[in-house]
C-alpha cells in the first residue's frame, strides 16, 4: 500500500468541524425511529473507495461477527492515530485529512443502557474522540473507522460536508438530514449511541436474527428477498443501512451500478476485510460468555465504565 497522503493544514474550527451541542437522548427507541433508513444517496450509486473488488463469499445474512462489532478494544488510540496517517488522504477542500483533525469535545452524559459517560476534553485528535467512544458505547473501532469511510469517505477524500454528517445519522433517504446532529463528534457518537439501542432493545426495530424480507434499493418496486440474519451485529447494520446488495451489485462491486444498486452493507464488508481482515472472524470460539458476544442482543451489564 502506498502509505503516502497529502495531509492539509486547516483551521479545525471551520464551521463543518464545529461541535454543535448535543440534543437531548431520547428515553426509548421511538426518540430516535428516524434513524431507520438513513442511507444516503451516494451510498446507494457509488462502491467504496479503497475496497477490495470483491468480497469473500459475501452472506448477506452474516456480515459481521458479534465479536467483530462489539469489541471496544480492537484498536487503541495510538493505532487508530498511526492508521489514520497510513491512508492516502486528498481532501475535496480547505479540510484537514482525519489523521490531522482536532476538536474541543464536551463532556457527555452517561446513557442507560447505551454508552458509559465521556469527560470533556480539550484539542482531542480524531483518533482518539472515536476509540472513547468506542469504549464507552462498547462498539469496536474498527466498525467506526470503516462506518466514517463508508457514509462519507472520510479517511480519504475529507469534505466540510463530510465532517458535517460523518457518519450519515439522521441524514434519511427521503427527506434532508437533521442539522441538529451535524458535527464529528456528534455523528460518531450518534452512530455508536444507535447501535447500542438496536441491541438493548433488539425487539423494538424492523430488523431483527431471524428471516428479514429485506429490499435491494429504497425504490420497493426494486424487490426484496428473504434473508436468515444469524446475528445481533448484522441486524445493526440493517436497522441501519436496510438494503441488501442485488444480483447486479454483488457481480459489479466496483460498479457500474444498477438501478436498483445499493451498496452501502456490500461496501461495510468489503472495507472492512480490506483493513481488518474476515468481519466475520471471532477470536476465542467457545471461550466466551453468552454475554459478551451478545446472544440475543445483550451485553454484559453494568457496562465497563471508560477511564479517561
Amino acid at each position: 500500500m502506498n502509505l503516502a497522503r497529502r495531509r492539509v493544514v486547516a483551521v479545525v474550527l471551520a464551521a463543518a468541524a464545529t461541535l454543535a451541542v448535543l440534543p437531548a437522548l431520547g428515553a426509548g427507541p421511538a426518540a430516535e425511529a428516524e434513524q431507520e433508513g438513513h442511507t444516503a444517496a451516494a451510498e446507494r450509486s457509488a462502491p467504496a473507495a479503497t475496497a477490495a473488488a470483491t468480497p469473500s463469499d459475501f452472506d448477506p445474512g452474516d456480515i459481521i461477527s458479534d465479536d467483530s462489532f462489539y469489541n471496544p478494544y480492537a484498536m487503541t488510540a495510538d493505532q487508530v492515530q498511526r492508521f489514520l496517517e497510513q491512508r492516502e488522504c486528498t481532501p475535496k477542500d480547505a479540510s484537514p485529512c482525519l489523521a490531522d483533525f482536532r476538536m474541543d469535545v464536551p463532556r457527555t452524559a452517561a446513557s442507560p443502557e447505551r454508552c458509559a459517560a465521556i469527560p470533556a476534553k480539550k484539542n482531542e485528535r480524531a483518533s482518539s474522540i472515536i476509540v472513547r467512544i468506542a469504549q464507552a458505547c462498547t462498539i469496536s473501532p474498527r466498525v467506526l473507522l470503516v462506518l466514517l469511510q463508508k457514509e462519507q469517505s472520510l479517511l480519504t477524500t475529507p469534505s466540510a460536508g463530510g465532517y458535517q454528517k460523518a457518519t450519515g445519522y439522521a441524514c434519511p433517504d427521503t427527506a434532508a438530514c437533521d442539522a441538529r446532529y451535524f458535527g464529528f463528534f456528534n455523528q460518531v457518537y450518534r452512530a455508536a449511541w444507535q447501535f447500542r439501542e438496536y441491541t438493548a432493545h433488539p425487539d423494538d426495530w424492523r430488523y431483527r436474527i431471524g428471516a428479514n424480507a429485506i429490499q435491494y434499493h429504497p425504490d420497493a418496486t426494486c424487490g426484496s428477498s428473504r434473508v436468515e440474519v444469524v446475528n445481533q451485529a448484522t441486524a445493526n447494520l440493517y436497522n441501519y443501512t436496510p438494503y441488501q446488495p442485488d444480483k447486479q451489485t454483488l457481480s459489479h462491486p466496483t460498479g457500474p451500478s444498477g438501478a436498483c444498486s445499493a451498496y452501502g452493507n456490500l461496501n461495510f464488508s468489503r472495507l472492512y476485510e480490506h483493513w481488518f481482515g474476515d468481519p466475520r472472524a471471532v477470536r476465542y470460539p467457545g471461550f466466551q460468555l453468552p454475554c459478551l458476544i451478545y446472544t440475543g442482543g445483550y451485553g454484559c451489564t453494568p457496562l465497563r465504565p471508560f477511564q479517561d
